[in-house]
């Protein structure tokens, strides 16, 4: 998805709903209808298919840059049985959604609201999106005025939100805890480069002597005295990659890891194979700095994540949620594309109160 610049959730939405363009054909329908119900509040339809459209946006775009694959192709693929794609993720939505208004409903609780300038900010992004977009576009998406700003004000109250609930966790973190190891390991693939530059799978012949290779590299770098494993690659031809890891690690290959995780520094690994090649690895550190360092800061903000997630929790088991499935139905992904054009407009200045990058 698009790399946003962080000036604060108003800039950042406000760059990118500068214009809508759309691929099939929209219907009318009431934009005021109910969706939804939280605690009371309603949702009416143009705030909830704002915002499913821009989210659909980003997943189309996503899907054909890195898959080459056409919204009707995204949104009905079954990803589990009885469940179409466009189906999980319109429930996804439709769970943030009801999350923002739940958001907005306990502001109070953090002593959050929104200041002046997040309101003018709001305002100029607000005009901006109505200025670009021509009728048809503003039906489809319901890119009106009054659905726009009342998404803006949710999210920016959203971003708002998200320090305060995630204060007060526990953020020592030992080094036993967060302890990484670092290897380094050579990669023997079991393809080979054909004349034209592509690349095909060797044979079943072509593996087995890949194996011999890949097992002399092995025995070679154990019985040297120094165990250099970047010379004997360069000499062999492949080349050596590092790893963090912990015991738990699934990352290049977790035979790999499991074998690693029992040698001590300077040791190297037999060969072990995997699905599509063979891995030599050496150890060179137990306890590796800076990968450790990093992993405490990653247990913190998962602690932080998982207070948040409680909390967000709590709240929906005391609210009463209510969704008109037959509302919520009448916006389909599937027969309606929607690409988001970024304007070249800079929206900067005092607006979000949030730090830059």
């Amino acid at each position: 998805m698009g790399q946003w610049k962080k000036k604060g959730i108003v800039w950042a939405m406000a760059g990118m709903l500068a214009a809508v363009s759309l691929a099939g054909c929209g219907s009318k329908v009431n934009q005021d209808e109910i969706v939804a119900t939280v605690g009371g509040e309603e949702i009416p339809y143009g705030v909830a298919n704002f915002y499913a459209r821009m989210s659909q946006a980003q997943y189309e775009e996503f899907y054909k840059s890195m898959m080459g694959m056409s919204g009707g192709e995204i949104w009905s693929q079954e990803i589990e049985e009885g469940k179409t794609q466009e189906e999980s993720v319109k429930e996804q939505i439709m769970e943030d959604l009801e999350n923002l208004y739940l958001l907005r409903q306990h502001a109070e609780d953090y002593e959050i609201e929104l200041t002046e300038e997040e309101h003018k900010a709001i305002e100029e992004a607000v005009a901006k999106f109505d200025e670009d977009n021509a009728l048809e576009e503003k039906e489809t998406v319901s890119g009106y005025k009054k659905y726009v700003e009342e998404y803006l004000e949710l999210a920016t109250i959203r971003q708002k939100m998200d320090a305060p609930m995630k204060e007060g966790v526990d953020e020592e973190v030992s080094d036993e805890e967060a302890a990484q190891k670092s290897m380094k390991y050579v990669y023997f693939r079991y393809t080979k480069t054909k004349d034209d530059g592509t690349t095909e799978d060797m044979t079943d012949e072509e593996k087995e002597e890949l194996k011999k290779t890949a097992k002399a590299f092995a025995k070679d770098l154990q019985d040297s005295e120094e165990k250099d494993i970047d010379t004997a690659a360069a000499d062999a031809g492949v080349e050596v990659q590092t790893a963090a890891f912990d015991a738990e690690s699934t990352s290049p290959d977790a035979k790999l890891v499991e074998a690693a995780d029992k040698l001590e520094e300077g040791e190297v690994t037999d060969v072990v194979e995997s699905d599509y090649g063979l891995y030599v690895g050496k150890v060179t550190s137990l306890l590796d700095r800076e990968a450790t360092d990093a992993e405490k800061e990653t247990i913190v903000n998962n602690r932080k994540q998982e207070q948040y997630d409680s909390i967000m929790e709590k709240w929906r088991e005391e609210t009463e949620i209510f969704v008109n499935d037959t509302v919520w139905k009448k916006v389909k992904f599937q027969d309606q594309g929607v690409s988001i054009l970024e304007s070249e407009a800079e929206y900067d200045g005092a607006g979000a109160g949030a730090a830059e990058e």
